[in-house]
């Protein structure tokens, strides 16, 4: 039996809205770094008064993720990503977690 083609692969209500959201997040995370890891060390060195002194990197972090969130091209690049890792898995039956090849820890 053939792989749907990407064309014809409907996807369900929870990919659309939870599971290719979900994968924006972490990518979107990881192109702001520099904003999360600016607003995680802020909140380590001040503690309880994060809330008043760390405002403005929290502001730069939300600003940063939020403009990636509400891209719609960057949203079609997530959904991409996530059609061809379930065509792959459709194909193969091995989800992408497990198909990463673990070399032997001993020659």
């Amino acid at each position: 039996m053939e792989a749907p083609q990407q064309e014809q692969l409907v996807l369900r209500h929870v990919e659309t809205d939870v599971l290719i959201p979900k994968r924006m997040r972490e990518k979107a995370k990881e192109l702001c770094a520099e904003n999360v890891v600016a607003f995680s060390k802020c909140c380590k060195e001040t503690g309880f008064l994060m809330v008043v002194k760390c405002r403005e990197e929290n502001a730069a972090m939300k600003e940063c993720l939020t403009k990636h969130y509400k891209d719609p091209v960057f949203f079609e690049e997530c959904k991409q990503e996530y059609i061809k890792e379930k065509l792959e898995f459709l194909r193969t039956g091995i989800p992408a977690k497990n198909r990463i090849q673990k070399l032997p820890t001993s020659m």
